[in-house]
């Protein structure tokens, strides 16, 4: 069953079912373009990996769900004094742990075979990615920083209204998602397709070596797929408001394409 949207499904969106998503577009996307690149590219995915505690800004968006553990009740929150004669004995207090997680980003890499080199870094961005102050933010910085300063592409994909945007020098047109592809011979200029809720994705250039063609990815066709093979309207309900919600003209032109769908009352 295709999505009710003609673009990007803002159900989609939901914190609690974005890693799925976010797993089946880096899938989908490295097996449309090996069967374009071979055999002189081959696509692979690399994960990125950093820590995560209670106190990363973060957190809430990588776990929904916080651990809320009940504290057992030793009367005024001290364990029992230990008598020790007329010695005072220390008492002990309770405290509560940090809980480190160990967060894995999955990005795609277009590799040429013959010389082993990396040409294109492609980026789906993560929540993480887009809250200031996190260590995603500033773990995913740090490695774009180092994609921008190699001999390789980049091509970022932001299908998240939440969060900091991509920052460029220009005022960029009104915009719910976007897509930015840096070409090395070309930086600091790039190119970049400001997308709204109302328009079909667009089919994105991926660069290469400079004698071949760029690849052409649908990101429509992409996303129809993964909707369509993960089953994703059995998991969504139309009838509730997307998470994060839509506002203005965004939210009532959902509403109305719901109820001429029969996905809303």
């Amino acid at each position: 069953m295709p999505s009710p949207f003609p673009g990007m499904d803002p159900y989609l969106e939901e914190p609690g079912l974005w890693p799925d998503v976010h797993h089946e577009l880096i899938s989908e996307i490295r097996a449309l373009l090996t069967s374009q690149l071979r055999p002189k590219y081959y696509v692979r995915i690399e994960e990125r990996v950093y820590i995560s505690d209670e106190t990363d800004p973060g957190r809430k968006v990588i776990i929904p769900d916080v651990r809320i553990a009940d504290r057992p009740e030793w009367g005024g929150g001290r364990f029992p004094l230990v008598e020790g004669g007329a010695l005072a004995v220390a008492e002990s207090i309770e405290v509560t742990s940090l809980f480190d997680d160990e967060i894995h980003e999955a990005r795609l890499e277009v590799i040429d075979r013959e010389q082993r080199q990396v040409v294109t870094v492609i980026e789906i961005i993560s929540p993480t990615n887009k809250v200031a102050g996190s260590r995603g933010q500033a773990s995913y910085l740090q490695k774009r920083q180092e994609v921008m300063d190699s001999p390789s592409h980049m091509v970022e994909i932001d299908l998240l209204r939440a969060g900091d945007p991509l920052n460029f020098r220009e005022l960029l047109p009104a915009h719910d998602y976007l897509v930015h592809v840096s070409i090395r011979q070309g930086r600091p200029r790039a190119r970049a397709w400001p997308i709204l809720l109302q328009q079909r994705l667009p089919v994105v250039a991926i660069p290469l070596r400079p004698e071949d063609k760029d690849a052409p990815l649908d990101m429509q066709q992409v996303l129809s797929a993964v909707y369509d093979r993960a089953g994703y309207e059995m998991s969504i309900n139309y009838q509730n408001e997307p998470n994060p919600p839509l506002h203005g003209e965004n939210a009532e032109w959902a509403a109305n394409l719901l109820r001429e769908k029969g996905l809303r009352s």
